[in-house]
Order: C-alpha cells, then sequence, then structure tokens
C-alpha cells in the first residue's frame, strides 16, 4: 500500500465517527479514539487485502473506516467484502445507511446475536474476521472466547482472525484474559501469529489509561470439515458484560427517526433574546 494522505484520512473517519451511534456501556460498546482508529483501518486494510472479511461486531466502525477509504481512494487495497455480524441494530442499520450513501457496495451488515447459533448460509463462507469483544474482565475471558467462536466458524477454522482485547501489563486480568484466548485458538486448531502490544486507547472514563492489542491468529495446515454452530451453553452468558451483567437480550433494537445525523431535540431547548 503506498503512503496516505493523513489528513484526508482523518477526516474520512470523521464522518464514520459523526455517523456512529452513541456507545451503550451496558454492553461493553467502548469506542477506540479516532487516530488510533484511522492507523488500525490501515492496518485492517492490508491484511484482509483481497479477501472476505467478517467483523464479529463492530461498534467502533472499523468495518465502515476500512471500506470508506478504499472507497475514496485514500487506500489503494482492502478486502474484497466486509459484512458486520452485531446485536445492535442502530449500528447494523447506520453501516448501512452509510454504504448507501457514500456509494460502498462491498459494505454489508446483518443483525446476530452471538449466544445464538451463526446462520448456515455464512458459516465457512469468509477468509478471515475482526472482533473487539467484550474483554472479560469478569469472566475470564468467556466474552472474548464466544466472539473468537463465532469468528472461527465464519472463516470455517481455515482462515485467519484479528482480536482486539485488552493489553496492560499492570493489571492481572488483562494478563489471564490474554493467556485464555490463546489457549482457547491453539485449542481451535490456530496458532498466534503475531501480537501488536499496548497499541489503542479508548474513551473510558474510569481507566483512560488502558489500552488493547491486537493478536492474530491463522488456521494450522490441514482440510476440516464444515464446522456446526451451535448456541452457546447457559454458563457462558454469566457476567458477559461485567459482573453481575449476564448475556440476557438478543437484539438492541433501533427507534427509527428520519433525523439521523442531526441533533434530536430532546437534546436541547432553545432560549429566546426576547425578555
Amino acid at each position: 500500500m503506498r503512503d496516505i494522505n493523513l489528513k484526508d484520512a482523518i477526516n474520512a473517519v470523521s464522518d464514520v465517527v459523526q455517523n456512529r451511534p452513541r456507545p451503550l456501556r451496558d454492553f461493553d460498546q467502548i469506542y477506540m479514539k479516532t487516530g488510533d482508529m484511522v492507523l488500525q483501518s490501515e492496518l485492517v486494510a492490508r491484511w484482509a487485502k483481497g479477501k472476505r472479511l467478517a467483523f464479529i461486531g463492530d461498534g467502533d466502525a472499523i468495518s465502515v473506516c476500512v471500506a470508506l477509504l478504499q472507497a475514496r481512494d485514500i487506500f489503494d487495497e482492502g478486502p474484497d467484502e466486509i459484512t458486520v455480524f452485531d446485536f445492535d441494530e442502530r449500528i447494523c442499520s447506520a453501516i448501512e445507511r452509510f454504504a448507501d450513501y457514500a456509494g460502498i457496495t462491498r459494505l454489508t451488515a446483518r443483525l446476530y446475536n452471538c449466544a445464538e447459533a451463526l446462520p448456515s448460509d455464512v458459516i465457512g463462507k469468509f477468509d478471515c474476521f475482526y472482533t473487539n469483544p467484550p474483554w472479560g474482565a469478569s469472566n475470564g475471558g468467556e466474552s472474548v472466547k464466544a466472539f473468537m467462536q463465532r469468528g472461527l466458524e465464519v472463516t470455517g477454522y481455515a482462515g485467519e482472525g484479528l482480536v482486539v482485547i485488552a493489553d496492560d501489563h499492570d493489571r492481572d486480568w488483562p494478563q489471564f484474559v490474554l493467556a485464555e484466548a490463546q489457549k482457547f485458538a491453539l485449542a481451535s486448531d490456530q496458532y498466534v501469529q503475531k501480537m501488536h502490544s499496548k497499541m489503542h486507547l479508548y474513551h473510558l472514563d474510569d481507566a483512560p489509561e488502558l489500552r488493547s492489542c491486537n493478536l492474530f491468529i491463522r488456521a494450522l495446515p490441514g482440510d476440516r470439515a464444515t464446522p456446526i454452530s451451535n448456541p452457546l451453553e447457559q454458563d457462558r452468558l454469566a457476567n458477559f458484560y461485567g459482573r453481575g451483567q449476564p448475556l440476557t437480550i438478543r437484539y438492541v433494537r433501533e427507534k427509527k427517526r428520519v433525523d439521523y445525523g442531526k441533533a434530536h431535540d430532546e437534546e436541547y431547548s432553545i432560549e429566546s433574546m426576547e425578555g
């Protein structure tokens, strides 16, 4: 990939951020900071060049950034196809509206909850997957493994994955979760290709210094049968979004409006200059 025009890239990502729905902290929607989004998007575009890429959840909207920067010729390479699977209808709808507005044909979204079995028509249909899941501080990384499992299923356990998870050398839980993620990869006939440590910062009020890493995994050589996807066992749903916050909802539904992209009238009031 050629050197990118940083100003154009930042402006394009700002368009994506403007379109992105506000995060729901109750469901661990904590968004990556804009500068890191630019760098992450370039990395993903290079990594998934010419491939079919699935996002297992995408609150950050990295999928949209990658597709838009490629469509605007800021990136000269990237995935051939991007599909986002997310349980938040606001995110799926925002992706589809933006793709339609920007004329991006390679980007689509599907409403899907990782607690449920994958639709059979997508199992093994992708070359690689990307996920930035709930980081698993309260469940020993079980939420990370759940999102990884769905990513492995969409690639038929025969592709590559990029997992974004907490990386902090001064806290114990991120180290244990990172180890669990790597053990899960090995148990699934994958190996860790490389890791980019402490790469990203987030809009996280209670831990603004907490970073995440990029963990790259790849399938071991060998033929594999098409996997069967099953719902997650009930015990894997406990503390999914934090202590005492199990995964109990199927979808976040969007309340339809006609004024997307504008401040909602419930957010402000007008005070006249007249006395």
